[in-house]
């Protein structure tokens, strides 16, 4: 089996097209674009409003590491 057809501890990911995880690697995104992929992939039948706080949050650190801008809102 491949490490692709499964997914260790839950289904949220089973039922998209494409997993986050592949899609990131095919188009060499970096850790905090990978993950604001992730979270926006699962935050319907996983965690809810966490899960968007955490793409809020990875793009704060997106836009301060990648663009040295203030994340203040």
């Amino acid at each position: 089996m491949k490490a692709t057809d499964k997914q260790v501890a839950g289904n949220h990911y089973k039922k998209l097209k494409i997993q986050p995880v592949e899609f990131a690697q095919k188009n060499e995104l970096n850790y905090c674009e990978a993950n604001i992929v992730k979270y926006v992939c699962r935050h319907r039948d996983k965690n809810g409003a966490e899960d968007i706080k955490k793409v809020i949050h990875y793009a704060e650190l997106l836009l301060e590491l990648e663009y040295a801008t203030d994340t203040t809102i």
